[in-house]
């Protein structure tokens, strides 16, 4: 038993694998078959990073399965319409005959299995185990932790795959921080007693980008001032990043999102700029805004019409005319798609390079299938550029790309660290509808964006800061939207420093009140990690904390009066210098009340 036996599949497939990775397994999917032939288990854990090849290991190991008649039949199962078709396309390239329009009764003889979605199980189980009990099935469960979405399809699954002979459960993001026990995922219990899920084969995003099989990431985040009146009629005022209840988070995220402030029309022009220099070394490079709703999908397509002066393509509910419409996407030239959610996990559109995150999804499962859509590499040197708003959830989640996650079944105690994903569990439910529909949730919240505008704030990249704050059109600007996109890692690292140090060098060359850096001294922007950021942000975090029950003034009140004493600009943005300032400052507070 040979990994060779993927026999009957094309040479070119997949049809748009990575350069130089056309006619072979990648090693990643070669040791994967070789783990799964050598142990022939009945349930195996693939994780493996968006755009690393999932669906051709699957496949792979489909055929040899088949060809060997370990198995009769597949069963494909997916998240969503587009996705089931999308996978019986792949499947019939290597000869595999999946019949994606299937609801009941008998399969026509001419298909070797079927593709559904996790709903049309949750609907009919005994349908699908009954086709289980009567031939020996392969069932292939891609993006698994949707048979956790809710306690029925888990249920669902396990009763309709309970008799399969081989099942091969797939994902490509970190798994989601609730307790639903995933069915056929194995749970091993740490020493700390809380059960985690345990992979047969892990490839993740750090070793897919040191083969080169997906593009590294980089992040450019925009901060602003936001304005917006409460239910009350209390109007406020907030900068984009800077510390707030989560409400008022929320809130000032929401008015940054507002297709009729500034904000907006100011970072979808910014990205526009990166998408013309990317496609000068990646001619049919496209980009992707993934927005919230149907109305503000309407809307950034209307924007980027009065930008760019073409039309976008706009996806607005998993239907199968939007399925032909991302197709087409995929096959054309166009500059920009505009979706809403259905396009963040698992559609295949390789040349996506350029995306705007225009969403308030703050869970780190949603935000590692968006980015996800932008790191399918083709060939050797690609880079893909992501826009933010500084917001320290996701700048958080941008700085940790490479760190995989497992299944946690059981919650930390409450005296232990508290699970830092478990407060967007909400969210995450809401990302994962299976429709996209205005639910009316906009005309209930207790707020009225009035006014936005963008800052350019930052570049992330590789756990790494670089760059001040610069106004949107600004030569500054412009000098990190210029960035080649056909780089070498390594290159993008030393063109990011030599931009920052540029940067700095203008700046100080212009007198205080000319300086186009907003409360930034250059002098105080020295490169850090975003780890270390992270880090010293919890410090003060903690140190503010401890203040508060000591002094008894509230939080905002100590973390402003820290900036007029230090001077700075909020901790969000802050240097790791400035926190340290204030770190001190606090300590010394705190030991002249002893």
């Amino acid at each position: 038993m040979t990994t060779t036996a993927s026999h009957h599949l094309s040479p070119a497939f997949p049809g748009r694998a990575p350069w130089g990775t056309a006619n072979k397994l990648r090693a990643w999917q070669q040791g994967a078959m070789e783990r799964y032939l050598q142990e022939q288990p009945r349930d195996f854990l693939a994780v493996a990073t968006p755009g690393a090849g999932k669906t051709t290991f699957a496949l792979t190991l489909a055929s040899w399965l088949l060809h060997h008649h370990v198995v009769q039949q597949v069963t494909v199962v997916a998240p969503t319409e587009h996705l089931k078709k999308q996978w019986a396309a792949a499947a019939a390239r290597v000869g595999i005959k999946l019949d994606p329009e299937y609801s009941a009764g008998p399969v026509s003889k001419e298909y070797q299995g079927v593709a559904v979605t996790y709903a049309g199980v949750g609907v009919r189980p005994m349908l699908h185990r009954n086709r289980c009990e009567q031939r020996k099935t392969l069932v292939i469960l891609d993006e698994i932790h949707h048979a956790g979405d809710s306690k029925s399809w888990g249920e669902a699954c396990l009763e309709a795959f309970d008799p399969a002979t081989r099942r091969l459960a797939l994902t490509g993001t970190p798994f989601r921080s609730d307790t639903n026990p995933i069915p056929f995922v194995q749970y091993e219990e740490g020493n700390d007693g809380i059960r985690r899920s345990a992979a047969d084969y892990t490839y993740g995003y750090g070793n897919a980008l040191g083969d080169g099989v997906v593009r590294p990431v980089i992040f450019l985040s925009y901060s602003g001032n936001m304005r917006w009146r409460t239910k009350a009629g209390d109007e406020i005022a907030a900068r984009l990043g800077e510390p707030m209840t989560k409400d008022a988070v929320s809130q000032a995220w929401r008015t940054a999102l507002d297709p009729r402030g500034d904000w907006m029309p100011n970072v979808l022009r910014a990205a526009d700029k990166r998408l013309t220099e990317v496609r000068k070394g990646i001619p049919d490079a496209g980009g992707l805004v993934i927005a919230s709703d149907q109305d503000s999908a309407r809307a950034y397509a209307k924007l980027i019409r009065e930008i760019t002066g073409t039309k976008a393509t706009l996806v607005l509910s998993d239907e199968t005319a939007a399925s032909k419409r991302i197709e087409e996407f995929s096959e054309n030239e166009d500059r920009w798609m505009v979706a809403v959610r259905m396009v963040s996990e698992g559609v295949d559109v390789p040349r996506l390079a350029v995306g705007v995150y225009a969403t308030t999804i703050s869970t780190p499962l949603f935000f590692a299938q968006a980015v996800g859509r932008f790191v399918r590499s083709r060939r050797r040197g690609e880079t893909a550029s992501v826009f933010l708003p500084t917001i320290p959830n996701l700048l958080g989640f941008a700085g940790e790309m490479e760190v995989e996650r497992d299944h946690v079944l059981d919650k930390p105690k409450k005296d232990g660290d508290e699970d830092p994903y478990a407060e967007s569990e909400k969210e995450l439910a809401e990302a994962e509808k299976q429709q996209d529909e205005d639910t009316g949730e906009q005309d209930t919240l207790p707020f009225e964006a009035l006014e936005s505008d963008a800052v350019f704030d930052r570049v992330l990249y590789d756990g790494a800061e670089f760059g001040m704050q610069a106004h949107p059109g600004s030569e500054e600007e412009q000098d990190y939207l210029g960035i080649p996109g056909l780089l070498e890692p390594d290159q993008v690292q030393l063109l990011l420093q030599k931009r920052q140090a540029r940067q700095i060098a203008h700046s100080r060359k212009k007198p205080d009140d000319e300086a186009d850096l907003l409360e930034l001294p250059a002098e105080r922007r020295p490169v850090v990690s975003h780890k270390e950021l992270l880090e010293l942000r919890k410090q003060l975090n903690a140190m503010v904390g401890a203040y508060v029950h000591q002094s008894g003034k509230p939080h905002g009140v100590i973390h402003t009066e820290l900036r007029r004493v230090c001077g700075g600009p909020p901790s969000a943005e802050a240097t790791g210098g400035q926190i340290r300032e204030r770190i001190k400052k606090v300590q010394e507070w705190a030991t002249r009340m002893r």
